[in-house]
Order: C-alpha cells, then sequence, then structure tokens
C-alpha cells in the first residue's frame, strides 16, 4: 500500500484525518504533521522525514499540504527524491 502522509499548518492535517476516517474508516499508513508559527523548522523537517520512512511500506509515499508555497509545502518539497 501507498503511504500518505499530510503536512499542514495548525491541527489540519489530524482533521482531514479524522474526516477521512468518519467517511471511509480506519486507514493504515497514514500519517500527520502539524506546522506551528512557533515550530523550530528543522524539527518539524525531521519529522516529516520520520513519518515517511514510518508509513513506507516500499511503495511509495504521497505528501500532501496544504498551500502551495507555504512553510509545510516548501519543508515537504525539501524531502524530494529526485526521479521518484
Amino acid at each position: 500500500m501507498i503511504g500518505l502522509v499530510l503536512v499542514t499548518h495548525g491541527r489540519l492535517a489530524e482533521e482531514f484525518v479524522r474526516a477521512m476516517v468518519h467517511v471511509v474508516g480506519p486507514q493504515e499508513r497514514v500519517g500527520t504533521i502539524a506546522i506551528g508559527p512557533d515550530d523550530d523548522m528543522e524539527e518539524r523537517r525531521a519529522d516529516i522525514a520520520a513519518a515517511i520512512a514510518e508509513v513506507d511500506s516500499g511503495r511509495g509515499v504521497i505528501v500532501l499540504t496544504d498551500l502551495f508555497g507555504g512553510t509545510p509545502s516548501n519543508l515537504a518539497i525539501s524531502l524530494m527524491e529526485r526521479g521518484r
């Protein structure tokens, strides 16, 4: 199964997962990262990398963010691997 990591401002990612569970039930290999205004961005980047590793079963991971060009998106893009 392809993994899924949601990276958003505030707790939006957690609420998206709650809505998903409400509609389709619990899903495997789903992670969330909340980015707060006072967070250390290097710590959040490490958290995103850890979440990707945790949900990756070898078939890849989709990372979704809430706003292109925002901090969550920029942090996620910084972890992309060329050719994948």
